[in-house]
């Protein structure tokens, strides 16, 4: 059983910063960017339409020795956060969190008793099909597995106190798109509202010690989260990274053809 490097280094104040994956589903996804040097891999199921078992495969060839994966789920539900758990993901992020009876599903659905209500099964995904000791088990599930609450609407950013108090919850994630969709300033992401919001979650993670995150597109932005305080740190996703890069790599050659 191998520590949660990503969560032990959130909870010494350090900066985690991995990557998000939404359109390949390949063996090789998880290599490349452990290759590239990100400390986790966000496989997302809320706006991919992949299935848990779609997940699964995907996590089985994830080295958790040199990337850590993590699923997020589509919605605030048992059996998305415990199954995804199951088949061995290492930490889960809930998008559309409103308040803190919320959040505390997340954590009944996550931990196993005395801290939640997930349901057991063992020398499974989870815990690599090995026999051993069963309160072992669940005492490592329950400390290393990493929980994200995700604010993305007007109700969370009001409750995002509240929120960051749950016991259980290591990260409050800001979804930016959907944050200043419901602010009424969509993809305004610089006006004074949003970066007001950016401040409150941060301020609200650091009174009740748990990490900030956001999902950034461009180093520039990356940058400056990081000076706001955000510390879990996700860089792009697979199909914007891979058209961002072939595009510049077309339009170069392009500029060579043209010039000579």
């Amino acid at each position: 059983m191998k520590p949660n490097k990503v969560k032990r280094t959130l909870k010494e104040g350090g900066t985690v910063i991995g990557t998000m994956t939404f359109e390949f589903c390949t063996p090789g996804i998880a290599r490349l960017s452990a290759e590239a040097g990100a400390e986790f891999i966000m496989y997302d199921m809320e706006h991919t339409g992949w299935s848990v078992e779609t997940v699964r495969d995907l996590i089985a060839t994830t080295n958790a020795d040199h990337i850590e994966p993590f699923v997020r789920v589509p919605a605030t539900q048992y059996h998305f956060i415990a199954r995804v758990l199951d088949v061995g993901a290492r930490g889960v992020m809930v998008p559309m969190i409103s308040d803190a009876q919320q959040t505390e599903v997340i954590v009944q659905s996550g931990k196993y008793p005395p801290i939640g209500q997930r349901g057991a099964a063992f020398q499974i995904a989870h815990d690599h099909f090995a026999e051993g000791s069963v309160v072992g088990k669940i005492d490592h599930a329950n400390t290393e597995g990493l929980l994200i609450a995700q604010i993305e609407n007007r109700p969370g950013l009001e409750n995002v106190d509240r929120i960051a108090a749950v016991e259980g919850i290591d990260v409050l994630w800001i979804g930016g798109f959907d944050l200043s969709n419901f602010l009424g300033i969509p993809a305004q992401f610089d006006h004074p509202e949003f970066t007001a919001a950016l401040d409150r979650v941060v301020d609200a993670c650091e009174r009740h010690g748990k990490a900030a995150g956001y999902l950034v597109n461009t180093i520039e932005e990356g940058t400056e989260m990081l000076r706001r305080g955000f510390r879990c740190i996700a860089y792009g996703g697979d199909l914007w990274l891979y058209r961002r890069a072939l595009a510049e790599g077309i339009e170069g050659l392009r500029t060579s053809v043209w010039r000579r």
